[in-house]
Parts: structure tokens; C-alpha cells; sequence
């Protein structure tokens, strides 16, 4: 008879349900895996032999043949020590064989038969509970796994705790759900000193999610302005948090097993690779747009990272969503996130001071900026230039509205935006809308619409820019508490797009 147990085998952000069998056999002593494993699964036996020998369990002189179901699913991970534990120990009669048949378990073995923590606790959960199973863990995964609160999750610090509990001598509690984690003390806009407008681009991009582009010359602010917009975004939703944190999950970002309710705010450097930013590498692991979903990608020095990269970050840009194909795996993950981009006029940084500007100027401009394509620079919805500030205005007092009077309003125009979009699916900010529902909602009036339409002549925007015009329209209108787009609404959308790369 076959004894068996359930793990999971990950697929991006998809936990899929494995069957662990184990037959028992006679014939020659042998320890068989077979089922598609990888390196990590197949030195599984060894880990799982030590640690049965540290309990004095000794495994019996026959034939142990493990097999991981379904066999053409590639298997990666320590997770399958213990599900392959649980399996013999069942095969061999030391536990239960109907309650582990309604056990998914993951965790790693160490030599002495301590549960070390794995990845993806939280997506394996979120599984377990669609199989209407009981979780079972190592100890510092359950708080993580018990966020989800449709299954029981129980967790174990040593196989020999779980051995106890599936033989009634000290059952396990179950875990608990660990706790929200509060926001970190943000960074105050009032810092800034000046750059009012960028201040204002940056409101309405939190407000909508709209996608911003600061030119401005080395030290005018513009990566001041950017760490100080995770302080005026609203926190995330009990949806979108687990959305984010099944992500974070996966790349072993959770604290302890909190959740939290702060938006994601990735910085990565300029050198960083493809598969850094988009996502692949061993495993198809998540990139940078990934682990910002949700929240902020901020790309310093634009101009400055590899064309290629920067050509990857426009269908996700588009659909929010990315397909990392290799030869072995099509893995797709979510990615809404606000861009944010900095970069220099042109390579030295002072095209704009005639006293300081190189000998190719205006040229070295147009060259360092072509590097920003045109498709991507028209999915800019705002386009600011940060002038520098003058030194004798930094020993000004600071002016201009705290970083928590600007999340108010953002608080207030996201609410609108939620209770516009509520009967449709997908669909949260107006940077989402398209089609005849972004006609509907972001209709100009007469002046509105007169004055669009000569811009759009007279500046030959694109079809996309004449959409995102309108969405921007539509999200200052919105923090201008009212309901319909008018003319000066749509002359400050117009003035954030006619910026560096009109189109």
C-alpha cells in the first residue's frame, strides 16, 4: 500500500498541490526520488535520513521508492524535506496515513531534525486552504502562513514536535497570525525646499498612479522628492496587502511574519540586470517591477541603464502584468506599480546653465535623453523639470504643505476612484481606465474638449498620449473634488505631457 502527503511546487505566485508518494517495498535497500526533482529535492534523502536517525528512527532494509506527483512538474526547493518525512513515516506506520492525506506540509530538515524556515509559506497556504487542508510548517513560518485564516496552520519547531502531535502526545496549537506591521516614519515633502510643481506632479501621480519623469541637474532635489513619495500614498488595502506579501513571500522579504500595509518602494541601481528588474535568473525568481507591485519603482539615473532593460518596462507598464519565459519556465506575475524616473538633462548635467553647459550642447542633450526611447517616454504621464534651487533659499524657512496634508487629498481622491470603479473588475485608479469607460468618465467639457483637441493638432500627440492626458485630467479633477473634467483640469494634464519627448 501507498502512503502519501501533499507539499506544493511554486509557479510564480501560484502554489501548485504535489502528491508525495512512498511505497515500501521488498528488495535490495534502496532510497528512490524520482518525479522531476532538482538538486535541492534530491539531497532531501540525505537530510531526511539524518534526521530520522537523530530520532533513533531507523529506516527499514527494503525498497523506499518516493514519488512526486504530477512527474512532468519540475520540482525546486527544501521545502519537500518534510512532506518526504511525513510520507515514510506514514509508509512505516509511525504516523497516521488519514491525517496527513489532509496535510500539506513544507519545511526544510536540518542534520538533527530542527524545521528550518523556507519560502512561500504564504502561498502555500492560500493552496492548502482551496484543498480545504491543514497547513503544516516550520514555527518561524506560521505567523506568515496564518494571514490567510481560511485553513488551520500548525507549526513545528523539530520533526520530533510533529511526530508527537500526529501521535496524540502533545498537539500543536495552532499559529497565529503575526502582526501588521506599522509604517516607517516617512520623509516629510516640506524638506524640499521649492519645486512647488514637482510637488504637485508628484500629488497627482500618487492620487491616480500616474507614471512620472523628473529632468532636472545633479543636486536640484529630484531623488529627495522621490523617497518622500511612499508618505503621501495611502496604505494598502487588505487585498492588495496579501497580493504584495504573497510576492515578498516568495523572495523572503517578510519580517517575522508581519504583513504590511506600506506600499513597496524598490530602488534599484542602474547596473542592475534584466532579470534583476523584470523578473528570471534560477527559478524565474521575481524582479524589481514584480516586487514593486502596489507600490513605487523609482530609477534613478534613467538614461543611464541598459537600453534593453529599459525596452522590457513597456508591456508591463501596459498590462501590469509580466511573462518571464525561459526554455524552462513561463512564469507570469503581477506588476502595477507607479514609475518613477530621475535623470540628467544631458551627461555632465548642466545643459540648462549656460556657464557650466559643455561645448555639444544643445546635442549632448538630445543624445543623453534619446536613450529614453520614444514608445517609452510616451507612457510618461508627467513629464517635470526640477530647476535647481538657488543656495541663498536653503537657509529659508521651509515652506509649502506637509507630506501629511497632500495624503489626505490623495486619501480622499483614491476613496473616489474605489467607489467609481467598484463594479469593475481590475480596475482601481484611473491610470487603469481605457476604452469607452475612459470616455465616460473623463469626458471634458466644451472648453475642455476644445482645447484638447488643438493641442492634440497643433503637438500631434498619440493616440496613448491623448488617452493619458485625459486620465490625468480626470485624477486632478478628482482632487479638485469635481465631478466633471473642465478646461483647467485639462491645461494642467496638458502642461505635465508637454514636457521632455512631447508625443
Amino acid at each position: 500500500m501507498v502512503a502519501k502527503t501533499y507539499t506544493v511546487a511554486f509557479e510564480g505566485v501560484e502554489a501548485r498541490i504535489v502528491e508525495v508518494q512512498c511505497a515500501v517495498s521488498p528488495g535490495v535497500p534502496a532510497f528512490t526520488l524520482v518525479g522531476l526533482p532538482d538538486k535541492a529535492v534530491s539531497e532531501a534523502k540525505e537530510r531526511v535520513r539524518a534526521a530520522l536517525t537523530a530520532m533513533s528512527i531507523a529506516l527499514p532494509s527494503k525498497k523506499i521508492t518516493i514519488n512526486l506527483a504530477p512527474a512532468d512538474l519540475p520540482k525546486e526547493g527544501s521545502h519537500f524535506d518534510l512532506p518526504i518525512a511525513l510520507s515514510i513515516l506514514s509508509a512505516i506506520e509511525i504516523l497516521p496515513r488519514d491525517e496527513l492525506e489532509v496535510t500539506v506540509s513544507i519545511g526544510e530538515l536540518s542534520l538533527d531534525g530542527r524545521l528550518m524556515p523556507v519560502l512561500g509559506a504564504l502561498p502555500a497556504a492560500m493552496a492548502a486552504a482551496e484543498e480545504d487542508c491543514t497547513l503544516l510548517c516550520p514555527r518561524a513560518c506560521g505567523a506568515e502562513a496564518a494571514w490567510v485564516g481560511a485553513t488551520e496552520v500548525l507549526a513545528a519547531s523539530s520533526l520530533d514536535e510533529v511526530v508527537r502531535h500526529y501521535t496524540g502526545q502533545s498537539p500543536l496549537s495552532p499559529a497565529e497570525a503575526g502582526e501588521v506591521q506599522t509604517p516607517h516614519n516617512h520623509k516629510d515633502l516640506r524638506d524640499v525646499k521649492g519645486q512647488e510643481r514637482a510637488k504637485r506632479a508628484m500629488e497627482i501621480a500618487a492620487a491616480g498612479r500616474h507614471h512620472m519623469l523628473m529632468v532636472g541637474t545633479p543636486g536640484s532635489g529630484k531623488s529627495m522628492l522621490a523617497a518622500r513619495m511612499p508618505g503621501i500614498l495611502p496604505p494598502l488595502s487588505p487585498s492588495e496587502a496579501l497580493e504584495t506579501s504573497m510576492i515578498h513571500s516568495l523572495s523572503g522579504l517578510l519580517d517575522e511574519g508581519g504583513i504590511s500595509r506600506e506600499r513597496p518602494f524598490r530602488e534599484p541601481h542602474h547596473t542592475a540586470s534584466m532579470a534583476a528588474i523584470v523578473g528570471g535568473g534560477r527559478g524565474a525568481k521575481p524582479g524589481e517591477i514584480s516586487l514593486a507591485h502596489n507600490g513605487v519603482l523609482f530609477l534613478d539615473e534613467f538614461p543611464e541603464f541598459p537600453r534593453q532593460v529599459l525596452e522590457t518596462l513597456r508591456q508591463p507598464i501596459e498590462t501590469g502584468e509580466v511573462m518571464v519565459a525561459r526554455a524552462n519556465a513561463h512564469i507570469r506575475y503581477p506588476c502595477r506599480f507607479l514609475l518613477m524616473a530621475a535623470a540628467n538633462p544631458c551627461r555632465c548635467g548642466y545643459l540648462s546653465d549656460p556657464a557650466r553647459a559643455c561645448g555639444k550642447a544643445p546635442l549632448c542633450g538630445e543624445d543623453y535623453l534619446g536613450r529614453i526611447s520614444g514608445p517609452l517616454m510616451d507612457r510618461f504621464d508627467l513629464r517635470v523639470d526640477v530647476p535647481p534651487v538657488a543656495y541663498t533659499d536653503l537657509d529659508l524657512p521651509a515652506t509649502g504643505e506637509s507630506s501629511i496634508t497632500i495624503a489626505e487629498r490623495v486619501v480622499k481622491a483614491r476613496a473616489v476612484q474605489e467607489a467609481r470603479f467598484a463594479a469593475h473588475s481590475g480596475i482601481r485608479v484611473n491610470a487603469d481606465a481605457e476604452g469607452q469607460l475612459l470616455e465616460d468618465i473623463a469626458t471634458p467639457d466644451e472648453q475642455g474638449r476644445t482645447l484638447i483637441a488643438k493641442v492634440a493638432e497643433r503637438f500631434g500627440l498619440s493616440a496613448r498620449g491623448y488617452h493619458r492626458v485625459l486620465r490625468v485630467a480626470r485624477t486632478i479633477a478628482d482632487l479638485d473634488g469635481s465631478a466633471q473634467v473642465r478646461q483647467p483640469h485639462v491645461a494642467e494634464a496638458v502642461s505635465y505631457r508637454l514636457g521632455h519627448g512631447a508625443k
